[in-house]
Order: C-alpha cells, then sequence, then structure tokens
C-alpha cells in the first residue's frame, strides 16, 4: 500500500509496511481527558485489583514478575527477602512507609526503562545503538520512506498525521545533541515524556495547541472537554467534569486553566503516589507476622483494602533477617 503524498512531483513514495505489535502504546496510555496516565492506572480498574500491579511495582519489572509468579515458594521468599533488604535504606531492620515509596518510584522508573528498551529494540531496525525517525515510523506506523528531513511527506489532518507530527516534535525535544538520533536514554525521554522535566515544555505547548482555540495560552472549561462533549456524554457527565475542572484543575479559580495548572492535568505525578499495594499477592506463599496498612492511611482508591506484606513485624514496622 502506497501512501499518497502531496509534497512534490519529486517526492519519493512511502509505502506502509505491517507496524509492531505494540503500535501507539505510548499514545494509548492516555485519560479520556488527554492527561497521561498514571503508572498506577491499571492497579483496579472499576473496583477490580490487578495483582499483577503489585508485583510489577516491587521487582521493578514485568519479565521478572511474570518469572516470580513461577518460582517455588522457597526460591521466591529467598528474592523477595532480598529485595526487602534492598528497600532497607538505614539498615535499621525496618522498612518505613518513606522507604517504600521511594522503592516503589525506583521500580516505576525502572518499568518505564524496561518497556523503552523494548520498544528500543523493535526499532533499531538495523542494530547500530541508535533508532533514526525512519526506522521509528516504520516500526510504529508501518510508514517506510526516505530517512531524509527534506524528503518527508506533508502529513494531513487525520489521526493519525497528528500523532506523528507530534512524534516528530517530541523526538527532535529528546535528541539532546541534535545529531537526529535517539540513543537509548534518549530514546527513554522520547517515549516516556511525562516523566522528564526538559520534556514538559513540549507537553504543554503540544496541549495547547490542541485545546487552546482561541490562543490566549490558557484552557477555558469549554475548550477542556472539547469535542468529548458530543460523544453521547450526558448531563451528569457534563457535571462531573465541571466539578473536577473547578475543584480539582483550576487551583486559582479564575476560570482557566494557566500553564502550570495545564501541566498538573496533563502529567500525573507519582511523586504523591500514595500505595493501595497489597504486598502479600507478590509472594502468597510467604507466612509470618503482617503489617497492616504500612504506607499509611488507605488509599481513596481502594479504601476496603490494606497493603500487607507477610513478613516478621516488630512495632509496626516491616522487619528482616
Amino acid at each position: 500500500m502506497v501512501r499518497t503524498v502531496t509534497k512534490s512531483s519529486s517526492t519519493p513514495n512511502y509505502e506502509h509496511s505491517p507496524a509492531s505489535p505494540h503500535i501507539h502504546q505510548h499514545h494509548r496510555e492516555r485519560e479520556q481527558d488527554g492527561g497521561y496516565s498514571p503508572m498506577d492506572h491499571n492497579h483496579i480498574v472499576d473496583g477490580v485489583h490487578y495483582s499483577e500491579f503489585d508485583h510489577e511495582a516491587i521487582l521493578g519489572s514485568v519479565k521478572e514478575a511474570e518469572e516470580f509468579d513461577h518460582l517455588e515458594p522457597e526460591e521466591a521468599k529467598r528474592r523477595l527477602s532480598i529485595l526487602v533488604k534492598k528497600m532497607d535504606l538505614d539498615k535499621d531492620g525496618g522498612i518505613t512507609r518513606n522507604e517504600l515509596h521511594a522503592w516503589i518510584l525506583r521500580s516505576f522508573s525502572m518499568l518505564s526503562g524496561e518497556e523503552s528498551q523494548d520498544r528500543f529494540e523493535d526499532a533499531d531496525e538495523n542494530q547500530d545503538g541508535v533508532v533514526t525517525w525512519g526506522e521509528y515510523v516504520a516500526d510504529t506506523y508501518g510508514i517506510r520512506g526516505s530517512e531524509e528531513e527534506d524528503d518527508e511527506p506533508e502529513f494531513g489532518e487525520d489521526a493519525e498525521d497528528k500523532l506523528i507530527s507530534d512524534d516528530r516534535i517530541m523526538f527532535h525535544a529528546a535528541d539532546g545533541n541534535n545529531d537526529g538520533l535517539l540513543d537509548k536514554l534518549e530514546f527513554v525521554k522520547f517515549t516516556h515524556p511525562e516523566e522528564h522535566p526538559e520534556m514538559l515544555p513540549v507537553i504543554l505547548e503540544q496541549t495547547l495547541a490542541e485545546k487552546d482555540l482561541d490562543q490566549d495560552g490558557s484552557i477555558s472549561f469549554q475548550e477542556y472537554i472539547g469535542q468529548r462533549e458530543g460523544r453521547q456524554h450526558d448531563k451528569e457527565w457534563l457535571v462531573t467534569e465541571k466539578d473536577k475542572f473547578d475543584q480539582e484543575l483550576d487551583k486559582d479559580s479564575d476560570g482557566r486553566l494557566n500553564s502550570a495548572e495545564i501541566l498538573s492535568w496533563v502529567v500525573p505525578s507519582n511523586e504523591n503516589w500514595e500505595g493501595g499495594l497489597n504486598l502479600e499477592e507478590v509472594n502468597p506463599h510467604l507466612r509470618g507476622g503482617r503489617v497492616e496498612n504500612h504506607l499509611g492511611k488507605t488509599s481513596p482508591s481502594s479504601p476496603d483494602r490494606d497493603s500487607n506484606l507477610d513478613l516478621p513485624v516488630l512495632d509496626g514496622r516491616v522487619q528482616h533477617d
């Protein structure tokens, strides 16, 4: 299938080829309102708790979590005990809420790195240790063509074209040394821009370009809901969204979202993650004492769920040998 190009008669055709199974993966990880999904968005869905998140949040690796599920009980216990010792930053024999919180944030970063590494290996077609724009577009969208920027097609206005255009801007922003290539570290910034402060101005610019219809540098409630209003939403939905806009997003109550408020909405803060994590489910084979709710008060997202670690406990803290 050849994609039609309107640039000039000398412009080469750009052919579609099968894309990787993860096509548009990082674009799908967005909320309905356009914000990036928080790292724990698949933890509790419609009231259903998914224990896979607990495993991954502790181990910092999807692959290791899958392996962990198939370990013999004693081996699982041994490995988890090693992790517990690593969590104990002050080496006092117990794990505080802050130490667990720091470990989870570390795991979130490792999970992003692992996912990015997998995608990097898929995109790096010639295995030279860097990803070109052409390689990325071919792998993600199944479009193959010239590597030369001057020969790139001018995309139209459909949804995929908009994604490619936004990706191009993000690709350039992640290319720290401006060599037109992304190494592994730059590729992480490209695939997870919401986790890197230097990428936030680009996210803000793209959000304003999409939402700020009157181009005043802010987003009104009408601009915030945008085209979602016409997608068979009822009055209750509109009231809920208005309440969210007024009570959660518009922090200065001026009726519009400024730059800081936009980023607070679009980019989730993993630093504010408070848990609902059930460590007992990480290794159901462990037996011993229990720490009830070691993250503090139960998370609003799971008010009836305790966070437990089935290890010996002393004075309300997780203890390890």
